[in-house]
């Protein structure tokens, strides 16, 4: 078992675990994972059954069960139960608790940084939301989106014993985690699903993208209006023009907006008394003027940029 919980915190995340019930199994556990830059995919079961505890995950996590269930509480909120019908979706923060992860239940664990699986949808959307990505906790494994995501991550699972398997072959990998990240936001419930459903959006146009992914990229770099012109190769008008017809803003609004999004997530994601200031994180993501800053990231986020590095999230601290 000692050797099992070193696995999980090795793979995932640092976790305590004991045996609740054998029912005549001796507990086996096999792991079998695969890496995909900011993914892991694992094939797990125990055996026996298990209760573990988890902190705080700092990353989203899913599970999809392939035979038995297994019962998970994230911080204050209701026990929920993964099936081979129903998957579980975890936020990274939280505190989490498996209360029963059952002998017979072989389970497709699926860890995603959370950076990652938000900057996706700010491609997708193009645009940074104003809002954090929370993904509701039940995932519908029988039907449309999420019945094939889960098909794509089971494949993924059975050929991760393989470490010549061409699933972790480079040109592979990267096209198929973006494929995870995007089937993900599209199969899970969440403030965006909608908008990424809509079957009519307006394609921007290569100059738009070039300046969003390179935005997206390096926000922190001093970007000017002429630079992002040479970037998108068209005139500085031009690009304007383009902008507000496709994005809604101007060029160095959309530098500003993924400015304070990164600003809000490093705040979020650190320790209220760990000795991180606001005036360091904002000069760190290209803000000079504070008074500006402080003014920007609470119209934005209806809050001050103090609030958020001290408030502790739902279920407990960072």
């Amino acid at each position: 078992m000692e050797e099992a919980r070193r696995e999980i915190g090795a793979r995932f995340y640092a976790t305590f675990m004991d045996v609740i019930e054998q029912r005549g199994r001796r507990f086996s556990a096999c792991f079998d994972t695969v890496h995909l830059g900011a993914m892991v995919v694992g094939d797990m079961r125990c055996g026996a059954d298990v209760r573990l505890r988890f902190g705080e995950l700092g990353a989203y996590h899913v599970n999809v069960p392939l035979s038995g269930r297994l019962e998970v509480r994230q911080g204050a909120g209701r026990l929920v139960t993964a099936t081979p019908a129903s998957g579980t979706v975890l936020d990274p923060r939280g505190h989490v608790v498996v209360e029963r992860w059952a002998g017979d239940c072989r389970v497709v664990a699926v860890k995603v940084e959370t950076a990652a699986l938000r900057r996706r949808l700010e491609e997708l959307l193009g645009r940074t939301p104003p809002r954090g990505l929370v993904l509701e906790p039940a995932l519908d494994l029988t039907r449309g989106a999420g019945r094939d995501w889960a098909t794509l991550v089971r494949q993924l699972a059975r050929e991760a014993a393989d470490p010549t398997g061409l699933a972790q072959h480079p040109l592979v990998a990267a096209p198929l985690q973006d494929a995870l990240l995007t089937g993900l936001l599209l199969a899970a419930d969440h403030p965006y699903r909608d908008e990424l459903d809509e079957p009519d959006r307006t394609l921007r146009p290569a100059p738009v993208k070039r300046v969003m992914d390179a935005v997206r990229e390096r926000p922190e770099h001093p970007f000017t209006a002429t630079e992002l012109a040479g970037l998108a190769r068209v005139s500085t008008r031009r690009l304007q023009e383009s902008f507000r017809a496709h994005v809604g803003t101007t060029p160095m609004g959309y530098v500003r907006d993924v400015r304070l999004a990164r600003v809000r997530d490093e705040l979020r994601g650190a320790e209220p008394d760990g000795g991180l200031t606001v005036s360091e994180v904002a000069w760190r993501w290209g803000f000079t003027h504070l008074g500006r800053f402080a003014a920007r990231y609470r119209e934005r986020f209806g809050e001050a940029p103090s609030q958020t590095l001290h408030t502790p999230p739902p279920g407990g601290r960072r």
